[in-house]
Order: C-alpha cells, then structure tokens, then sequence
C-alpha cells in the first residue's frame, strides 16, 4: 500500500493526501486549495489524476482542506465525497463563497497579467463547479462505519474538536492478508474549546498521519484571553478613539469572537461599542452554528440556556449588504469590524485594512494562524509596508496576536490527543500541516512521549506501508 502527500507537506494549506491500496483503490483524504500569494499555479494541478480517484474522505470544511474538490470535480473526478453532516452543511455555503471568489480574483488577476503583456490564467473552478461537487457529498455521522470496494476499506469518523463536523479519519484497509489501521487527525481541535466538545480518542493505529500547525507553540487559557480582548477593545476604541480590525475566518473563529464579546457584553465589561461582523458567510455559518447546538461543549450550552443567545447582544450587527460594508470604511466612530478572511487573503476584510492599516488610532487584531505568504502573515510578522489591491500601504496601526483563539491545539494538547495510544504500536508517524521548523520541534516532542519513527514528507514524496 502507497501513500502520497501532494500537500500540506512542511507547509500549512493544501491538505491533499492519497492512499492506494493493494487492490490499486485509490482514496484521498482532503482537498485542499493551497492559500497564499502567487499560489493560483499551484492550485491548477494535482499531481494525480482526478479520474482516477475512487473517493474523498473530508476531514472538515475549511478551505484548506476542502476548497479545490470543485476543480477536482471539473477535471472528472465522480466519486462519492464522505464527510460529516454538519461538514456537508458547512461546504455547502463555503464552496459556493470561494467559487465566487475564484471568479472575482481571476478577473482582477488575468487583467493585471495582460497589462504585463504575460498570459492569462485559468479559472480554477466556477459556481456550476462548487454545485456539481456539492452533489456528490455522502454525510457519514461520527462512529457510523463505511465500507469501500466491497468491505477492503472500511473507515470511521471521530469528532476532532477544530470545526463544527470535524473529523479524524480511521481506516482499517486490507493490504496483502493482513489489515493496517491508519488514521488521519485532520485538524486537531483543543480539549477547551470555547463552542466546541474536546477531540476524542480514538481506537490503536498503525500509522498515524498528524497535523503539526503549532508544533512548537503553547497557547494562554481562556480566562486569559477575555481580559486580553478586553484590554485591546479599551485601548482602542475608548483610550485612542479607533477602530479594532479582526480578520477571521467566517466559520468557527468569527462565531468564537462573537461568544467572547457576549460574555463581555452579559458582564457589563464591553460598554456601548458598535461591534460589525461583515461578512456574508459569517452571517451564514451562524445560522448553521445556532441548528447544530448538539456538537457544543456543556459549558456554552449552560450559557445558552441562561442567556438565551450565545451570538447576539446589544450593539452587534450582522452585515451581508455591499452598501452597508462600504459605509464601515467612512465611519470615524470607535467601532469593532470581524471580517473574513482569516489570513486576510480575500473577502471585504481587505478593504477593511486597506483602509485603516495607516491610523494609528485602529488595532489589527490577529487571532490565528496565518501562512507567511498571506496578508495577514505579513501583518502578524510586523512587516512595516504591506501591498493591498496592488499598492503599498503603511502598518502604521497597532497590530495585537491573540492565539487563544487558534481551533489548533498547542504541542502539549497534540500530545494529549495522542495518549490514547500505545506508542510502541504505531510503526510510523507522519507529521503535516506545519511549518517545517514547528514539525521538527514537535518530533522531538512526540519522541519524549514514546513515538520512535517520525517522518516529515516532502511535497510529493511517498511511503509504502
């Protein structure tokens, strides 16, 4: 049995991981689009042939993960795409958003490029694209087993803490007589997730292929973050009279900003500030958040129940009007604007920072990982000058980093994960979805906790197992 990265391989975005079995069934686990600047080559091939794929199995619905199945279908692949119901659900609205957006940012793009006298690009997939793949999705409950090409595979899916309908993938696939138990973590979410419940275990694997994201990294507690957020939304809207930015990704990490300022708003501790949450698919996954309330912790169900809404209180305004967006960027009031998207590679969040980057009475708050290929990376990294709609633009404002919020778990909540299993069974680990620097420190750390052969693959590379 093969297995191949053709992405997310000592880098965060463009999940893509294909196993072939004995039998040549082929199974892909993830499809992600590669996010970044200059990544839209990248994203144009695969390195396999989409036809030849026999099924998906999808971890969760951020786009790094799931974003290129539209071109994946557009270039025939016609398979079954498993993932959970709320995972489906999720897709829905998502894969439709960056259909959009795939059309909108070619255009502008292509017309750069022809200005520039080079050829133009493809279009990586339209809105017919995002709709024929959503067709093909099958939702699979967690713990319900699947079995493919007549019982040679038979996978399972456990909650994986990250995402509403995340997942961890464990496969029990025939190889030459005998069965190997292989599991994907896909995103590993935090034992104290806000929203969400705790990832579970899971059964003994043979081989586990884990994501690495904060491989070197610990994250502050709750506690500390709602008096961390306090703090910034004091010092700029009431000390310096400004605007608080937040790029976030519409789903998960918008819906946990909202929850954190609710409980700052029930406490009387966030005053009368005008909080905007501008984004379509925000207001979007909302709704999908507030209809899934089963997946939520015990805590914020206590909290719902008391307080009636976990993502509404006095000030806040859900925005999906063009017009109303626009009129945020005049405003001069003290005002606080979340917006997707997380890395601030596209959506109206750009516009946001392109207009209040050179104030130093506005924060950029960032609240999450983002690619240093990214706007957003740029900004996080303390880059003085940024490049927005093709020009320059001065970070004159304050930029604050609030990891509290990250769906990631740290290096210690990895390991935490992973103790459900004896170590000196798992012949290999994989390690993706990280920076290289942030693997390698977290393979000397899964060494300390008993796991001996710890690989990190290459873009491309393939192991035979």
């Amino acid at each position: 049995m093969r297995l191949q990265f053709f992405g997310a391989a000592r880098e965060v975005t463009g999940s893509k991981h294909l196993i072939t079995t004995d039998k040549g069934t082929k199974i892909l686990l993830d499809c992600g689009l590669f996010q970044g600047i200059q990544t839209h080559e990248l994203n144009q091939e695969f390195g396999f042939n989409p036809k030849d794929i026999d099924c998906v199995i999808l971890s969760h619905a951020h786009i790094d993960h799931s974003g290129l199945l539209p071109r994946l279908v557009k270039k025939g692949f016609r398979g079954p795409i498993f993932a959970t119901p709320a995972t489906a659900d999720l897709c829905h609205i998502m894969l439709l958003d960056s259909a959009y957006i795939q059309e909108k940012d070619l255009k502008i793009l292509n017309e750069r490029r022809m200005r520039q006298g080079r050829p133009t690009l493809e279009l990586l997939y339209s809105v017919e694209d995002a709709e024929q793949a959503l067709s093909l999705f099958k939702p699979v409950p967690y713990h319900m087993p699947v079995q493919i090409n007549n019982g040679e595979v038979e996978f399972t899916l456990t909650d994986a803490g990250h995402l509403l309908g995340s997942a961890a993938v464990h496969l029990n696939i025939e190889n030459s007589g005998t069965y190997v138990k292989l599991t994907f973590t896909g995103d590993i979410g935090r034992p104290n997730d806000s929203i969400l419940r705790a990832p579970e275990p899971f059964p003994q694997a043979d081989y586990i292929i884990c994501e690495s994201t904060y491989g070197d990294r610990l994250h502050s507690n709750i506690p500390d973050m709602l008096s961390h957020l306090e703090r910034i939304v004091k010092e700029t809207c009431v000390l310096r009279r400004g605007k608080l930015i937040i790029p976030a990704f519409a789903v998960d990490r918008t819906q946990e900003l909202i929850y954190a300022l609710d409980q700052l708003s029930s406490a009387g501790r966030l005053g009368q500030i005008p909080v905007y949450i501008d984004s379509p698919l925000a207001v979007q996954a909302t709704r999908i958040m507030k209809q899934n309330e089963e997946y939520f912790n015990p805590e914020i169900r206590a909290y719902i129940e008391k307080d009636g809404d976990a993502f509404a209180f006095p000030n806040l305004h859900y925005i999906s009007n063009v017009e109303e967006s626009k009129a945020l960027n005049t405003r001069q009031d003290p005002c606080i604007i979340i917006s997707a998207s997380g890395m601030a590679e596209a959506g109206r969040i750009k516009h946001h920072l392109m207009n209040n980057l050179e104030s130093e009475r506005n924060t950029v708050l960032i609240v999450g990982y983002c690619s240093p290929h990214t706007l957003g990376g740029a900004i996080r990294n303390g880059e003085e000058v940024v490049r927005i709609f093709g020009t320059d633009v001065r970070v004159n404002a304050t930029v604050e980093i609030l990891d509290a919020f990250s769906g990631h778990a740290d290096y210690q909540e990895i390991v935490q994960f992973l103790s459900c299993q004896d170590p000196s069974r798992v012949k290999k680990v994989f390690l993706v979805h990280g920076e290289f620097e942030k693997q390698i420190a977290l393979k000397y750390t899964l060494r300390d906790a008993g796991f001996e052969d710890i690989r990190i693959p290459l873009m491309n590379e393939w192991a035979l197992i």
